[in-house]
Order: C-alpha cells, then sequence, then structure tokens
C-alpha cells in the first residue's frame, strides 16, 4: 500500500515562476550553472547548487556552500518570490516534450516506506553525493527537488488525475529547452481524500530517479527521529515526490565516453572488442543504436555498429541482459579497465538529450578516445530488476522531460 499526502507547497508566485524554476542540480556542472544565474538572478540554482554565488574557487561540497544555498532561499522567502499555501494541497505537474505528454501527481511519500522497500530502488548510491543532499537539506531546512516515482498506471487514478486539470493551471509557461511546465492545484478535501484512497491500492512504488536525493531525506529522517520530541507526522518523515504512471514515462539512451584504450593501440583495441561482437563499419554519418545488443562506437573520427555475440551474456538474467550490463562486462572492463562505474574517473556519461553530436564533440576534441551509444532501457526492465531486489549498473537510464527544481518545494522545519 502507497500512502501519499497533500502538503502545503512552497512555490514560486505565477509571473515569475518561468525564471525560479531550473532543471535538477545533477544535470549540469557549476560553470554551466554560473552562466544560468549570471542572466538570471531568479533562478532556484541558487538554492540547489548555491557555489554559483561564491569565488569559483571554494570547494562545492564546503559548507560555505549549504550556509548560502539556506540564505539564499530564505531570501527568496523574504523577498515574496517563494510563498507557501496555507493549506496541505496535492499538484497536477503536465509536462510536454515535442509530442510526448507526462503528467504527475506532486505529492509527499513515507519516508519509512521508502525504508521498508515498499518503494523499490534499483541503484546503489555515492556516498559523497548522499552527504551532499543531506546537507543542502539541513542548510535549507527543505527538500529542494522532487524524487521521481512511477507505478503501474491504472485509469481510475488516469482520470481522477485528469478531472484535476479541468481548470487553468497556476503555471504555463515553455523553458529555453521548448518543453512546456504546467501546474495545477488541488486543493478540494472530496478530491483530495480520493485520490489518496487510489493511491492505497497501489502495492509498489518505483524510484525513476533521485535516489541520492531520497537516500538523503532517510538520512534526514534519521537523525530527527532521535529527537525525544519526535512524534512521527513530522514534514521530514515524508519526502517530495512527483508520481508518474509508467506508460508515461520516456527513457533515453545514457551514452558512454572513456578518456583512454588502456594502452591499447587502435588496432588492438579493435582485435579485442571484436572477441565478443560482431563489428561493421557504419555507413551512416552517426550510429545511434536502434535495438538491443547494437551499440554504435565512435573511434577516431569513425562510428563502428557493434552487436553483441550469442552466448556473451545471460539472458536469462534480467540484470546480465541489460545493454549496460553487456557492454560493461565484455567491454568496458576486459579490454578498457573500468572494473568501477561509479568510483573510475576516466569514464563520464552522456544523457541521449544531447545527442549523438555530442558524443563526436567529446571524442574529437582529444577529451576522451571513444564513445558508446546506447539503446535506451526500459521502464519494464527497471520494474522487473527492482522487483527481484536486484540493482542495475549505475547510469542506466535517463528519464525526459526532466522535472523542474521549485515548481514545488516541501518545507520540512514544521507544518505538513
Amino acid at each position: 500500500m502507497a500512502t501519499i499526502r497533500p502538503f502545503c507547497g512552497l512555490r514560486p508566485v505565477p509571473e515569475l515562476a518561468q525564471q525560479v524554476v531550473s532543471l535538477p542540480y545533477d544535470v549540469m556542472n557549476s560553470d554551466e550553472a554560473r552562466q544560468i544565474t549570471a542572466n538570471n538572478p531568479y533562478s532556484f540554482l541558487r538554492v540547489t547548487k548555491a557555489e554559483v554565488d561564491l569565488e569559483p574557487d571554494v570547494d562545492i561540497y564546503s559548507d560555505k556552500v549549504y550556509e548560502k544555498a539556506g540564505e539564499n532561499l530564505r531570501e527568496f522567502i523574504e523577498k515574496g518570490i517563494l510563498v507557501q499555501d496555507q493549506k496541505p494541497c496535492f499538484y497536477v505537474y503536465k509536462q510536454q516534450m515535442g509530442t510526448h505528454i507526462q503528467v504527475g501527481l506532486v505529492a509527499t511519500a513515507s519516508v519509512e516506506e521508502y525504508q521498508q522497500n515498499i518503494i523499490k530502488k534499483h541503484e546503489l548510491t555515492r556516498p559523497d553525493k548522499e552527504q551532499d543532499r543531506i546537507k543542502n537539506i539541513i542548510g535549507t531546512e527543505a527538500q529542494t527537488g522532487a524524487i521521481f516515482l512511477t507505478y503501474r498506471g491504472n485509469d481510475h487514478i488516469n482520470a481522477l488525475i485528469a478531472q484535476c486539470m479541468n481548470k487553468p493551471p497556476v503555471y504555463d509557461f515553455v523553458t529555453s529547452d521548448e518543453n512546456r511546465h504546467s501546474l495545477y492545484i488541488v486543493d478540494e478535501a472530496a478530491r483530495i481524500r480520493g485520490i489518496e484512497q487510489a493511491f492505497e491500492r497501489i502495492e509498489t512504488l518505483y524510484i525513476a530517479d533521485g535516489h541520492h536525493r531520497l537516500a538523503a531525506a532517510s538520512h534526514v529522517y534519521n537523525i530527527n527521529k532521535k529527537n525525544p520530541e519526535h512524534i512521527g507526522d513530522e514534514a521530514y518523515t515524508r519526502f517530495l515526490t512527483v508520481l508518474v504512471p509508467h506508460n508515461m514515462t520516456k527513457i533515453l539512451d545514457y551514452n558512454r565516453v572513456v578518456q583512454d584504450l588502456n594502452g591499447l593501440s587502435e588496432a588492438e583495441f579493435l582485435a579485442k572488442v571484436q572477441e565478443k561482437f560482431n563489428i561493421e563499419p557504419c555507413t551512416r554519418l552517426s550510429c545511434k543504436a536502434e535495438y538491443p545488443h547494437y551499440f554504435g562506437m565512435y573511434l577516431n573520427k569513425a562510428w563502428y555498429k557493434l552487436v553483441a555475440k550469442p552466448g556473451t551474456y545471460d539472458e536469462t538474467s534480467p540484470v546480465g541482459k541489460l545493454d549496460v550490463s553487456i557492454l560493461q562486462e565484455n567491454l568496458l572492463k576486459p579490454v578498457l579497465g573500468i572494473i568501477n562505474l561509479r568510483t573510475d574517473n576516466r569514464i563520464n556519461f552522456v544523457g541521449g538529450i544531447r545527442g549523438i553530436k555530442e558524443l563526436e564533440r567529446l571524442v574529437d576534441n582529444g577529451e576522451y578516445a571513444v564513445a558508446f551509444s546506447m539503446f535506451p532501457t526500459s521502464i519494464k526492465e527497471l520494474m522487473a530488476i527492482a522487483d527481484i531486489g536486484e540493482i542495475m549498473p549505475p547510469k542506466s537510464t535517463w528519464f525526459e522531460p526532466k522535472l523542474r527544481d521549485a515548481m514545488v518545494v516541501h518545507m520540512i522545519n514544521g507544518g505538513n
């Protein structure tokens, strides 16, 4: 049973919403964030990546960063840029990217249900990334970014959510990436209760994106529940989420780039790759993976098509037959020496939203030696792996469109 609840959201005033909302903190580096905030002082990146307001040589994990995050959030509130709703609400968040439409319910969910694995994970987290978000939550006394949860969609919930959009949205704008964002407030008591009851019949929720943010919310909960005055219904016992039915999610490719060929010549490298993959030159200008177990490889200004040879992976294993696993176990690890995707700084990951041309650019400018285009992992694969308690390799999924931070913020220093 999934327990979701309304809350008193902190939101931008409508006339500034388009300027305030920002992409998640983890899809850009500090320099990119500084460029955005230099042109837009209202950007919520000043809270989620507060190093933008400090000297460039300040460590991004410095306590100064989290102190600045809290200071900036308080400034946004004091100046009336962000205003908190006075009664608990649900919110419906609709996004449109091209022809794809994604509609999610903004709510709070139970940290304890996450800890009890009613809310299932599919990735491991990195301690340094967890600590970063723990300190951001503590510094701001808020959950500034929503965890993207999914569930097996059903017609009843779809109908309830659709009814909430029969009135004008409080926000409706297009961001610089040409995605459209609309937000509807759900404050009618009967409608709220109907949605709560509908989700009580959902057995399992799945983390689509936001493992580090949710792990951080769990740590903050564990810290606070040690307080002798802890009752059990405090705001920190819940976390900010956007719940999207599985058949509305869109996963793009999550591609790989590697800095060097592990001491091999180009000919030696290709010979080793050929042990587990059929290789042929790609006749197109670029080689985007078009089906499972097919990889595009960009090396020395040329694209190659790689197809995993039968018998080189376990077709019966939900994790083993993932393309990200096949590439890791049959090429990245044995040929390029990439043992741990979470810690090896010779490899980097490029979301499919940046396009194949970004892979070519990174290799052509000498920053990386080889790039691999991937076929996207499916949402059904993600749920199947989470259901059996298995873990996917790091950077297996790239969801689009990205949820924008600050559409709604969950304050944890009191109230709901």
